[in-house]
């Protein structure tokens, strides 16, 4: 009868041990493994995307040269602008110079030694500065008909005109036009009036 207890209350001490462990949890270390990784790349991602991307020896180099020519683009567009906008400066004796009058004799258009050399210095001039075009005005004195005197001041024109041009100056730069007796430098009615109006006028265009 005593072993019978016996055996019985060994029967109960391992039962209790059995069910005491199966109720302990058991960590899959697989699980572990699968927790470490995914913090791993996600302090990966994290690092990724707080450092500054990092370009080849080539992407550089193309970058910076993409970069040198845009500044070169807006160098250059600035540079144009500010030539564009770049007025010609002529000097105040020369702009004198070139609007100096020539003038003639009574019904003539020929020109006279005083005024060659002074068609000579604008061509100097002229020469200096290219850019700058020229009307050459012919005019007259009152007497004769209007029609002449449109006529004889263009031929006034001319003569200054052809002038320059063997002198070295373009055509292409040159313009003439006659307003015969209709703009007077001295508006009375004497000899010493007309000998003023009988002129060439010179005006500049840039």
């Amino acid at each position: 009868m005593k072993k019978f207890y016996v055996i019985a209350l060994i029967f109960l001490l391992l039962t209790f041990i059995f069910s005491g462990c199966a109720k302990k949890k058991i960590t899959s270390p697989i699980n572990k493994t699968s927790q470490t990784n995914t913090t791993l790349k996600q302090e990966d991602l994290t690092k990724k995307s707080t450092q500054p991307t990092q370009l080849t020896g080539n992407q550089t180099q193309n970058q910076n040269t993409e970069e040198y020519s845009i500044n070169a683009q807006q160098t250059n567009q600035e540079s144009g602008t500010m030539t564009g906008q770049k007025k010609l400066i002529l000097p105040p004796t020369d702009r004198a110079e070139l609007q100096k009058r020539i003038h003639f004799a009574f019904d003539s258009y020929e020109l006279t030694p005083k005024a060659k050399e002074i068609l000579k210095k604008k061509a100097e001039i002229l020469l200096n500065y290219p850019s700058i075009k020229m009307i050459i005005e012919g005019h007259c004195d009152e007497r004769g008909t209007e029609e002449y005197n449109l006529a004889l001041g263009e031929r006034r024109a001319r003569a200054a005109y052809e002038y320059l041009i063997l002198l070295g100056i373009e055509a292409d730069r040159l313009s003439i036009v006659s307003y015969g007796e209709e703009k007077p430098l001295d508006p009375r009615h004497n000899e010493e009036a007309w000998a003023k109006n009988r002129r060439d006028e010179f005006r500049i265009v840039k």
